[in-house]
């Protein structure tokens, strides 16, 4: 079932790529191991970054979350430095109807719009919170000198 989906999913991705992004297998091998890319939104401090993450499907997707890690670092306060990322449809707020497409997207929406309720890093949110001049100049930075 999971390579039957898959399957779907990166045609669907090939016929009509999401806004901003895109992603496919790292080899043709093997289905379950992408390769996908989100370019920084306009506006925020990501303007002009090409951020790459590594997609690994499980073995009982769809019922089941792909893992994305990004590999591109990136400062954020709900991404970590080992790229992984606080998002809940990636954990507990799952759905089968949910595509990889939705993922990278909501992925995207995060760089525009961090959520400093709930973070990974909780430097960073305070920064974005009390600062949030600091917190994009530090971002830009990074967005230089790891994503471009």
């Amino acid at each position: 079932m999971a390579n039957k989906r898959i399957t779907k999913e990166l045609n669907d991705i090939a016929r009509d790529p999401p806004t901003s992004c895109s992603a496919g297998p790292k080899n043709d091998g093997n289905l379950f191991e992408w390769e996908a890319t989100i370019f920084g939104p306009d506006g925020s401090p990501y303007t002009g970054g090409v951020f790459k993450l590594d997609v690994k499907f499980p073995t009982d997707y769809p019922f089941k979350p792909p893992k994305v890690q990004f590999t591109t670092k990136i400062y954020h306060p709900n991404i970590n430095s080992n790229g992984s990322i606080c998002l809940d449809i990636l954990k507990d707020q799952w759905s089968p109807a949910l595509t990889l497409s939705k993922v990278l997207l909501s992925i995207g929406s995060l760089l525009t719009d961090p959520n400093p309720d709930d973070p990974l890093v909780p430097e960073i949110a305070q920064l974005y919170k009390v600062d949030r001049r600091r917190y994009e100049a530090t971002a830009r930075e990074w967005t230089q000198k790891y994503a471009t």
